[in-house]
């Protein structure tokens, strides 16, 4: 028993020594891999070797400190995208907006001189260049010839008639064209680069799509002008209205996404600059006073854009050649209610679509429904001017940038109230309605800055938090 007990207490006294004589590799401790190990593991290098080249153990004081390090000092998990795009996304974005303003301009342009249906074919690729001889010229009038729009309204049309208006079509073509190119490159440049934040990333290929869609859309409603069973049988050739507000509507969402995404990036940047006083404006911008005007500028939007909308069927059937006085129509405020809803554009037996049929097909009820919205917003307008104005809490706390945008928003509103007077008095002169049809999206475009000024940004809001709570320590928690 006695010997037993003595072999037990040295094999006790050997254990120690055996373990870092049998287990230790000396080749290893020496390399340079260890001493970067050891300053992962314990914060600072391997201890120098004794003289037998073992290590010695390391104390409880020193795991503690190496436990406490790697918990101080977690792994950054590394983004494929940035936190905040790139303000050269900005400009991009605003440029590209600045180019759909232009050509939803000259899409006006082109439907006012009626010379959209001068190109008869969908050619993506062969159709960007004009005709460049004469038996080129000959064969596309040729096409023309044969559509409804010659033989009931341009018979007598010469060639060189028909080389202004298919200038004009051929140029909204390539315009489309290029807005289409000038996006699509610099959108996969941008994201291969990880020069757009990942939310921005996905905005930005909903915009490329919206914008493919939209030139089908052309398409599609230009082909509704050249067969003469989409239009009523000795009617004015012309492109369904339904086509054509459609192709306007995508338009303009195409110019609003741009524009409030390019805004955003840039008020992005400007906010994150001062993260303190970023958070002071969040703060005011998010009391319940200002929930009720944001809401009324919401609204506000979506009426700029119905208006604008019914202003699109008022084009497609030429409703702006009738009645052309104001605020009357004809010996009363409103036409006749038989001519409002007339069994004319009824396409059923029994006469229950008229009730649908008249507000989009009717061209005396499309105009009234075009008065009726623009003097609502017109209201809309000055209504929410005189709510900034006359409520005291409103005057304190709304931000100075937001009441410049306000009275931006009334500017523009009276401008295109007078261009709309003018442009039906005057029997819709070319100059004048181009002029309203761009005032509409000038006063859209300015209700849209006014929400962008009072919205509350989340992400900018969010990462303005972080930076904050990061420049005053690491045991701070970020404001909200």
């Amino acid at each position: 028993m006695a010997s037993a007990n003595q072999m037990l207490s040295i094999l006790r006294k050997a254990a120690p020594r055996l373990t870092r004589d049998l287990f230790t590799c000396r080749h290893r401790c020496k390399s340079p891999y260890t001493n970067k190990l050891s300053k992962r593991l314990f914060g600072s290098s391997l201890p120098h070797q004794s003289t037998d080249g073992v290590l010695p153990r390391p104390s409880v004081a020193s795991l503690l400190d190496g436990a406490k390090t790697s918990q101080s000092s977690p792994r950054v998990k590394t983004r494929y995208f940035p936190e905040t795009s790139d303000k050269s996304v900005a400009y991009w974005l605003l440029g590209s907006a600045a180019s759909v303003f232009g050509i939803v301009v000259f899409g006006g342009l082109t439907r006012l001189t009626e010379s959209g249906l001068s190109i008869t074919e969908w050619r993506p690729v062969t159709g960007s260049l004009p005709p460049r001889n004469a038996q080129d010229w000959d064969a596309e009038f040729t096409k023309y010839r044969s559509s409804p729009e010659f033989k009931l309204l341009n018979p007598h049309m010469t060639l060189d008639e028909f080389k202004s208006i298919y200038y004009m079509e051929w140029t909204h073509r390539i315009w489309g064209r290029v807005v289409g190119m000038s996006f699509l490159l610099p959108a996969a440049y941008f994201i291969a680069r990880r020069k757009v934040s990942a939310p921005m990333a996905g905005k930005i290929v909903g915009i490329a799509g919206l914008i493919g869609f939209q030139g089908f859309l052309g398409w599609w409603m230009v082909k509704s002008g050249l067969k003469d069973d989409l239009f009523a049988p000795g009617s004015h050739p012309r492109v369904s209205q339904y086509r054509l507000t459609a192709h306007l509507g995508t338009a303009f969402l195409c110019y609003t996404a741009m524009l409030w995404n390019g805004l955003s990036i840039l008020r992005e940047h400007k906010l994150l600059a001062d993260p303190q006083a970023a958070m002071k404006l969040f703060a005011r911008l998010r009391s319940p006073e200002l929930k009720i005007f944001r809401r009324l500028v919401g609204a506000l939007a979506v009426l700029v854009f119905c208006t604008a909308m019914s202003g699109g069927l008022v084009a497609g059937l030429d409703a702006g050649l009738i009645y052309n006085e104001f605020p009357k129509m004809g010996l009363g405020w409103t036409p006749p209610k038989s001519e409002l809803f007339s069994d004319f554009y009824s396409h059923t037996p029994d006469k229950s679509d008229i009730w649908w049929r008249n507000p989009l097909e009717n061209p005396s009820l499309v105009q009234l429904d075009h008065r009726i919205l623009a003097t609502t917003t017109f209201t809309s307008v000055m209504g929410l001017w005189a709510y900034t104005k006359l409520s005291p809490v409103l005057k304190k706390i709304l931000p100075t940038a937001c009441k410049k945008g306000m009275h931006g928003v009334v500017g523009f509103v009276g401008l295109q109230v007078a261009l709309g007077i003018t442009t039906l008095l005057y029997l819709v002169p070319l100059p004048l309605a181009s002029a309203h049809q761009a005032g509409s999206l000038a006063l859209l475009s300015s209700v849209i800055i006014l929400g962008g000024r009072t919205w509350v940004p989340r992400r900018a809001a969010r990462l303005a938090s972080q930076r904050l709570a990061k420049a005053r320590g690491p045991f701070s928690r970020p404001v909200v």
